[in-house]
């Protein structure tokens, strides 16, 4: 899941690799840095988002480096949503989430699935547990919380022991990562 608040930006996942019941690792790493101010997310084929979010890093530091300047969070979201336009119907599986603080002082968050759709919004929360992490977010979510405050709604749809996956044997770990203004990415586990 990933919200924006006053004070910037928050990305909470697992890290469980399920398909159905079967669960394939309870040790993923479901956070990948784009660039020391950008996060990305993933949800669906692990091999799918790994490697085009990694092209996507790629992608922007060449930008940076054209444009001599940090490339905003829209830009790489529209990066990654074009490169997947042109790979849809591929057989694709990628729901990820970028977000980050922009150098004009902005926390944003956007959406990109494999099918190359895009969306800004202040929450999203994608993968097999998104319903129930949606429910907590609508009831709880504020715009005007503290750092601490975010921490404690990002954490509270994986609980201890994890509430979305209570028939599960093993328990997954909860990492939680935030931008706040001026800063590079923050993790949390």
């Amino acid at each position: 899941l990933g919200f924006v608040f006053k004070e910037g930006v928050l990305i909470a996942v697992d890290s469980r690799a399920s398909m159905g019941s079967y669960i394939g690792s309870n040790s993923v790493k479901k956070v990948i840095e784009i660039n020391p101010y950008l996060l990305g997310t993933m949800a669906g084929g692990a091999a799918d988002c790994q490697f085009w979010e990694r092209n996507l890093s790629r992608q922007c530091r060449l930008w940076e480096l054209r444009e001599k300047r940090r490339i905003s969070v829209a830009a790489a979201s529209k990066l990654l949503a074009n490169v997947m336009w042109h790979y849809r119907g591929y057989g694709l599986s990628m729901g990820t989430m970028v977000a980050g603080w922009d150098q004009d002082g902005d926390p944003n968050l956007y959406y990109v699935d494999s099918d190359g759709m895009r969306l800004k919004h202040h929450l999203f929360s994608v993968g097999s547990g998104s319903t129930f992490a949606y429910g907590v977010l609508d009831t709880e979510y504020k715009w005007d919380i503290s750092v601490e405050q975010a921490v404690k709604l990002g954490k509270k749809p994986f609980g201890t022991p994890p509430t979305a996956m209570r028939t599960r044997a093993e328990p997954s770990t909860c990492t939680l990562c935030f931008a706040t203004a001026g800063s590079r990415n923050s993790a949390a586990t």
